[in-house]
């Protein structure tokens, strides 16, 4: 336990820069590929249990973070990335915060093959086994914990309007996530996002000795 508990010497190598070009480099390498050949490379290395593990493609559970469905998609989560990532990452560290970023978004990964699985062997829909996971979403969300803990007493502006401290959105996403899994029609993989929650949550508790309730407690305690 205390080797997973070693702290890394503080560097700052702005790390969420670099995550960002490479996404952006990813989504233009695969529009590029597909105007000029017609190919898709989003079952390559998009995320689905048929291709990683009925063709042993195991390298999606890592490169699916990178990969996009759209330009919209893409955009939305670099801002997250944007907003969030450089914050936290001068706090933690650049070494933490790539350890972070890449585990929880591995950890996620897998997660969502073993949710696939399940859906899967409870109602046989054959899709489950087909449609690629894609996107940087559970990693981010994994971010936005870690910053909401770094900053417990920031407000984030909803709309640019509305200001909401971070906690609370963090309460306020669980929620929304949980409902949209359940009740939800979307094509949107809500269970990932729950997930990058949770990994995040366990590797502040393990490996940082960070208890979030605590933290937040402390924040808001009436002195």
């Amino acid at each position: 336990m205390s080797f997973i508990r070693k702290p890394f010497k503080y560097a700052y190598y702005n790390v969420t820069l670099w995550l960002i070009c490479i996404n952006v480099s990813v989504y233009g390498l695969m529009f590029v590929c597909k105007k000029i050949s017609g190919i898709d490379l989003t079952n390559i290395l998009g995320l689905s249990l048929y291709c990683t593990v009925g063709q042993h493609f195991w390298w999606q559970p890592i490169s699916y973070m990178f990969v996009h469905s759209g330009f919209l998609h893409l955009l939305l989560n670099m801002l997250a990335l944007f907003f969030f990532g450089f914050p936290t990452e001068k706090v933690i560290g650049s070494k933490e915060f790539i350890l972070l970023y890449a585990l929880c978004g591995v950890l996620v990964g897998f997660g969502s093959l073993g949710v696939v699985y399940l859906s899967l062997r409870l109602t046989g829909n054959i899709l489950y086994y087909l449609v690629p996971l894609v996107g940087a979403s559970g990693a981010i969300y994994s971010i936005l914990l870690t910053y909401a803990v770094c900053y417990p007493k920031s407000k984030i502006f909803i709309w640019g309007i509305i200001p909401v401290p971070a906690p609370l959105l963090i309460l306020i996403y669980f929620v929304v996530e949980f409902v949209a899994q359940i009740w939800g029609s979307s094509n949107v993989a809500h269970y990932a996002h729950l997930l990058g929650f949770l990994f995040a949550w366990l590797y502040l508790v393990i490996r940082m000795r960070i208890n979030p309730i605590k933290v937040w407690k402390d924040a808001y305690r009436r002195h």
